[in-house]
């Protein structure tokens, strides 16, 4: 399993910015084969984490043209900058109360 973590320094916010990320993550899972997918927002900080199977996805959903389109509008407008790491996973834990 891989996960892709991204994280930004957001420079502005907009419905535009809002509707993306939500068509984002939709062709994430749908297209994709995204597993799961985390994010928050804080002090003008986000980070974001998805889960993959395969870096074969990671892959085809970074060359995607509306992900294309949707990186360069976070280039140009939402974001001061970011990072994006892509990790293989070694080990996963789970704890869940009853």
């Amino acid at each position: 399993m891989y996960a892709v973590i991204f994280t930004a320094v957001i420079d502005q916010v907009d419905e535009d910015y809002s509707a993306t990320a939500e068509r984002m993550r939709e062709l994430a899972f749908s297209e994709f084969g995204c597993l799961k997918f985390n994010a928050c927002f804080e002090n003008g900080l986000e980070i974001a984490i998805s889960y993959w199977e395969r870096e074969e996805q990671i892959l085809a959903w970074k060359k995607h043209t509306e992900h294309l389109n949707a990186q360069q509008s976070g280039r140009d407008r939402w974001y001061k900058s970011y990072d994006v790491e892509v990790m293989k996973m070694v080990r996963n834990y789970h704890f869940e109360r009853e």
